[in-house]
């Protein structure tokens, strides 16, 4: 049974993660800021209008990460606090004051880029190959250039960031302040609904009455603030399609692709692909859970079912540090540190409590260790997505530690393949480790339902909608809630055809991710997932050597592009190729859970 969620002061200790390793007390925090502020004033007193040559460029860069490096950690500790609790004042009040002080200083820092874009593009190369730690920084600059706005314009924009970010922020209160979920009835029982406890339990409960109930009353009460939300995010993707049209981008796609280091045939071959071919086997998926569950019909509330549920392992977050470790072993023991850091010296966030923000995700400021936040419900399923987020915390942990602040980012497009590719160890680990049938079932089943549902299906359908979203607004119209539901739900009926009955409240799903108010990400988790797969298969057939090559790929940061990454990985993202394996080796898991239920039945 799903019970109530305690409050955040309710928690223990040591279920949360420890913000005293970025400042160990308030007041160090705002002695932080205050500094900061200071070596700011400091800096453009120094630089501004100083920069005319290649040494002025470097040096001018130099004392430029020395500021982002301090930036960063207050940045992160003023975010953090609130995505665990969103209904405290002082979080959020603290989060907020940040945002203005951020965008004073951006809009006093502007200068930087500014005066950079202003010179000759032979100086900025000279500059970049007598400094290999500033040459990415620099040919990002050389590649804007044509985009840069007068001085006076990027000030102006840079001091209305916070502005900028407000619909982020909006969605955030409505969807975990706002919006309170009433009790929800069956046979003449009350039972507690919530965010946290419908992604995290009743969209996955065996009992179909139970679980389409739940369904219909989450539905039911997002619909209730389905304008404001939608309003939101109009308000959201306005000012990226004017941004993009000041800057003199031909589309909305790219402006917001030229930072991922992408073209937009990757872009739209991962949509295109994935919803023509992958369809007909996630549809087969499907009428196995139909015809397993006794189900007359298919609906959209059923599709997160376990496909075995009487076969689910309960395990508690101090076991699945076993389950991890063994599973990431071939990575080294400098990668097994990491993890055990993480469980000890509470990197992790995995209470469940009200307020908090739904799903996972793990956020790696530069010069300190990643922060993890999960809400633990004990299924196996947490395993895998726990192994993904420590999969962003390896992936940072080597790059801070080998590449400056300029170079430490990659691109989004690749930004999930550490991730995911923790998921595939972890299925591979738990297939080598059993022959029995149910058990061969339970993890392949995982793996679809959870790796590749969540990665190529949901975020994919995401993306997917997302790109319609972009379509209307780049021809000058605006969204509202009407439009979003039917672009929603025309997607969902592309893909799922008349295998999935899409019953009502399925269009509301848009209502419950964060991820389009971060540009073009969520078909980036297929994308990773794409390149994770195949390097995945590599290491089952040649061990160490390909794990050393993945090593080093985690090591090169953004230093080299996505297709670069993938190539020093042995993966050729410039084509079709992996995606199309890909896509068939989810066919294929599909069809061995085909084989191994009827194998089962006739046992």
């Amino acid at each position: 049974m799903v019970k109530t969620l305690p409050h955040r002061s309710e928690v223990n200790e040591k279920e949360t993660w420890n913000l005293g390793d970025l400042f160990k007390t308030e007041e160090d925090y705002e002695q932080a800021i205050a500094e900061l502020e200071q070596e700011v004033v400091q800096f453009e007193e120094q630089f501004k209008g100083k920069i005319t040559d290649p040494s002025s460029v470097n040096e001018a860069l130099h004392g430029y990460r020395t500021i982002m490096e301090k930036f960063i950690p207050a940045a992160t500790y003023a975010s953090l606090a609130t995505t665990v609790d969103q209904s405290d004042d002082e979080a959020q009040m603290r989060e907020s004051k940040f945002g203005t002080f951020a965008a004073k200083l951006s809009g006093i820092l502007s200068f930087v880029s500014s005066e950079l874009s202003a010179l000759p593009t032979e100086i900025l190369q000279e500059a970049a190959s007598r400094s290999e730690g500033h040459a990415r920084y620099l040919n990002q600059i050389i590649r804007k250039k044509p985009h840069q706005l007068h001085p006076e314009a990027e000030k102006a924009l840079a001091a209305f960031s916070a502005t900028f970010n407000a619909p982020y922020s909006l969605y955030h209160v409505t969807k975990l302040v706002d919006i309170s979920f009433d009790d929800f009835t069956v046979g003449g029982k009350s039972y507690p609904l919530s965010y946290v406890t419908f992604e995290g339990g009743w969209e996955s409960e065996p009992d179909t009455t139970k679980r389409r109930a739940a369904f219909d009353a989450f539905s039911a009460k997002l619909k209730d603030y389905q304008h404001t939300t939608a309003k939101t995010y109009d308000m959201h993707v306005q000012m990226e399609k004017t941004t993009a049209d000041l800057r003199g981008y031909e589309t909305i796609f790219d402006y917001l692709l030229v930072d991922q280091e992408v073209d937009r045939s990757m872009y739209n071959r991962q949509i295109d692909l994935i919803m023509k071919e992958l369809a007909p086997h996630m549809r087969k998926y499907a009428k196995l859970l139909q015809k397993v569950h006794r189900l007359e019909t298919m609906t959209f509330a059923d599709l997160k079912i376990p496909l075995d549920p009487t076969y689910e392992p309960k395990i508690t977050f101090e076991e699945s540090k076993q389950y991890i470790q063994e599973a990431l072993s071939m990575m080294g023991d400098d990668y097994l540190a990491m993890v055990d850091r993480a469980y000890e010296d509470r990197w992790i966030d995995y209470s469940q409590n009200l307020g908090k923000s739904t799903g996972a995700f793990c956020s790696s400021p530069y010069g300190n260790h990643s922060y993890i936040l999960i809400s633990w419900t004990g299924s196996m399923e947490d395993v895998f997505v726990l192994a993904h987020e420590l999969g962003h915390a390896g992936h940072f942990h080597y790059t801070n530690s080998n590449q400056n602040i300029f170079n430490a980012d990659p691109s989004l497009y690749f930004i999930e393949a550490p991730s995911t590719m923790n998921e595939m160890l972890m299925a591979n680990h738990l297939l080598q480790n059993s022959e029995d049938p149910k058990f061969k079932r339970w993890v392949i089943s995982s793996i679809v339902s959870r790796t590749y549902y969540h990665n190529f299906v949901t975020h994919l359908l995401e993306a997917a909608y997302q790109r319609k979203v972009y379509d209307r607004v780049d021809a000058g119209g605006n969204v509202n809630a009407t439009i979003l539901n039917r672009y929603k739900r025309e997607v969902l009926e592309e893909f799922w055809g008349d295998t999935v009955d899409i019953n009502e409240g399925a269009e509301l799903t848009w209502m419950r991710q964060p991820h389009y108010y971060m540009g073009l990400y969520p078909y980036t988790y297929s994308a990773g997932l794409t390149i994770s797969t195949q390097v995945s298969e590599r290491i089952l057939l040649e061990g160490q050597p390909a794990v050393e090559e993945w090593l080093n790929v985690l090591k090169a940061g953004g230093t080299k592009s996505p297709a670069e990454l993938s190539r020093m990985a042995g993966v050729d993202i410039t084509t079709d190729e992996p995606l199309r394996k890909t896509i068939a080796h989810i066919g294929a898991l599909i069809d061995e859970l085909i084989e191994l239920t009827e194998q089962i039945g006739a046992d």
